[in-house]
């Protein structure tokens, strides 16, 4: 029975940290990480696929703050945007972690196991999760 009050203990953890969300520009001035946003940016680097492990798609997006964070979305669980292009504009929403070259977003797909929150991106109309 301690084991499912120390499970429940860290879901609680978890979710929490998803629950009190701040916006992604405080979570990089608080070097804050495991935070769940939602915001847009402007594509300004296509970086090539890493297949180290579970395959990501990655880029990188310079917000209205001037911030340019990663993105990393995850290409075996969910699909890949085929047609992005430097200049589009690509919503997101996934877990934060903090960095000093502005952070990473990854978590934008749906949790095939459900202990995650899904995350999302949408490019031109399109979502991709």
């Amino acid at each position: 029975m301690e084991w499912l009050s120390s499970l429940i203990g860290f879901t609680f953890l978890q979710w929490s940290n998803f629950v009190n969300a701040t916006s992604l520009n405080e979570a990089y001035k608080n070097h804050q990480s495991n935070v769940q946003v939602q915001d847009s940016g402007i594509v300004v680097r296509i970086l090539n696929d890493d297949n180290q492990g579970s395959r990501h798609q990655k880029f990188i997006l310079k917000l209205s703050t001037g911030i340019t964070i990663l993105i990393a979305h995850n290409i075996d669980l969910a699909p890949r945007i085929n047609l992005i292009s430097k200049g589009d504009t690509v919503q997101f929403y996934g877990e934060y972690e903090w960095n000093k070259k502005g952070g990473v977003v990854h978590w934008t797909h749906k949790d095939p196991n459900g202990h995650h929150v899904d995350g999302w991106l949408k490019h031109k109309g399109k979502t991709y999760q």
